[in-house]
């Protein structure tokens, strides 16, 4: 496999990770044991924005870039190819943490569906 064709799935991997964490309490409303895995991919979605870590993934894709030759990039996931969409101003450490609150605000609002929902059947 090509170096930049691995740096491409780890793209499309942190894209489909970053997805299962903001929308993925909705699939546990249909398939609740599958919070087993979603909680844990949201905590750990919280914390990396929440404390401005970078994602291990984003320096696994940048090897591979540098690899096939091509331009790593500075920052994370989200500066690289969400934010330029979302916010084109760049992103802020403030941006950054409204955005780890907006993980954890959704994923409860969700979650207590669920346990609402619940507590309905019983």
């Amino acid at each position: 496999m090509s170096s930049r064709l691995a740096a491409d799935l780890i793209v499309l991997l942190h894209f489909s990770f970053i997805l299962f964490v903001v929308c993925g309490g909705l699939l546990v409303l249909r398939w609740p044991k599958l919070a087993w895995l979603h909680l844990p991919a949201v905590v750990w979605g919280a914390v990396v924005e929440l404390a401005g870590f970078i994602c291990p993934l984003t320096p696994l894709e940048n090897d591979f870039r540098a690899a096939a030759g091509e331009q790593a990039y500075n920052g994370g996931f989200i500066e690289q190819y969400l934010i330029p969409t979302i916010y084109p101003s760049g992103l802020t450490r403030d941006i950054q943490v409204m955005l780890g609150l907006g993980v954890i605000a959704i994923n409860v609002v969700i979650y207590l569906l669920l346990i609402r929902r619940r507590r309905a059947r019983t």
